[in-house]
């Protein structure tokens, strides 16, 4: 079964950004949506909790590329 793409994903992130898949870093899933759900505790925008978004600038690239997997997990 085909899963549908998550709207927030880190393939169009990295495109948003100028990225390649081969360059380093992580781009951030902010799309300046930022308004919070409570049911989720997190953002509408993004997908993030309050506790991934609190982190992200200090998290290494294997805890962002983590995140980015529940975020698009959690919009499927």
């Amino acid at each position: 079964m085909n899963l549908p793409r998550p709207i927030v994903n880190l393939q169009a992130a990295r495109r948003r950004a100028g990225m390649t898949s081969s360059m380093p870093g992580v781009p951030s899933p902010c799309i300046s949506v930022c308004e919070m759900d409570e049911a989720m505790s997190g953002c509408k925008g993004c997908f993030r909790t309050l506790d991934e978004i609190s982190i992200w600038s200090r998290a290494s690239d294997e805890t962002k590329l983590q995140i980015w997997q529940r975020i698009e997990a959690r919009q499927r």
